[in-house]
């Protein structure tokens, strides 16, 4: 678990042009990161429009980032959906040798009760033959984890290691952490409340925001580890402005530009999402120059 502590980045999937995948772009990108200092990579999470990709696709996205990664860093896979049986399919059929975590997201769409929910997981947590991060982000799944559900089911499985947290809300994230087991990952999925959640007592994150700008956000949670707070927050203020741009227009068209600046893909994403605005772009290109001066 120690491995899960600090800054993971959650993947984009570059496209060409085309909209085909660039591996290519994803290469320059699993290299950027880890020149960066993260600590892991999250594969086909959201921010990977994993819902866009064909299997095929996603089998081709691991693949690149595998042989990208070249086991320098450790690797979560995401591995969820509102199908239960289709989500304990994938966890008996799947080759898991190259990860060491999968992150499951809370079932969106049916909306479940905290029963439904709590029972889901124990089926993944049952089939899994790897540590299971759980997933809550109530913005896309329409339903919230909460508390008393994730710390039962962190007592109840032992391989449900931690929870990426992102209702955004620090209350329910001070709840997580005061009556978590003692070894329970509280992990951030909300870029701009990392920071205090870390002080708090939290793990760190899976972040949006450290794919773009690594070396920056990473420093920025170890230093909120080791309780150096002047220091943490003046790199979170440092950055604070780019983290409300990313996700102005939706995610991942923020990151794909800021990753468009930096000359490593374009910034094309699959229907129904759309590129952010020119002005947004021009904000983003301009945060991204002067950060990297």
């Amino acid at each position: 678990m120690q491995a899960f502590i600090g800054t993971g980045v959650a993947l984009v999937t570059p496209f060409k042009k085309d909209f085909s995948v660039d591996t290519e772009a994803l290469k320059r990108i699993v290299n950027h990161v880890i020149e960066g200092s993260v600590e892991y990579l999250v594969v086909l999470g959201t921010t990977a429009e994993s819902a866009t990709l064909s299997q095929e696709e996603k089998e081709l996205v691991i693949h690149t980032i595998v042989e990208a990664n070249a086991g320098r860093l450790p690797l979560v896979l995401g591995v969820g959906g509102n199908n239960t049986l289709k989500v304990v399919e994938e966890l008996k059929t799947r080759d898991f040798s190259k990860f060491q975590a999968i992150l499951s997201v809370s079932p969106y769409y049916n909306k479940p009760t905290q029963e439904g929910i709590y029972q889901h997981f124990k089926m993944v947590s049952e089939a899994s033959p790897i540590p299971v991060i759980v997933y809550n982000v109530p913005g896309r799944t329409a339903s919230n984890m909460l508390p008393e559900t994730v710390i039962r089911l962190a007592n109840d499985f032992k391989n449900i290691i931690g929870i990426k947290e992102a209702a955004g809300d620090i209350v329910q994230a001070m709840k997580l952490i005061q009556h978590k087991p003692k070894d329970f990952l509280v992990i951030s999925g909300d870029d701009m409340i990392t920071l205090p959640m870390v002080l708090a007592g939290g793990a760190g994150v899976i972040s949006v925001i450290g794919e773009g700008y690594p070396k920056e956000f990473s420093e920025m949670v170890r230093l909120g580890l080791q309780r150096k707070v002047d220091e943490a927050y003046a790199l979170h203020y440092k950055l604070m402005d780019s983290i409300d741009m990313i996700f102005e227009q939706g995610n991942p068209g923020g990151i794909k530009e800021i990753f468009k600046s930096l000359g490593l893909s374009e910034n094309t994403v699959r229907l129904p999402l759309v590129n952010v605005n020119e002005n947004l772009a021009n904000r983003l290109d301009s945060f991204t120059k002067q950060l990297n001066k």
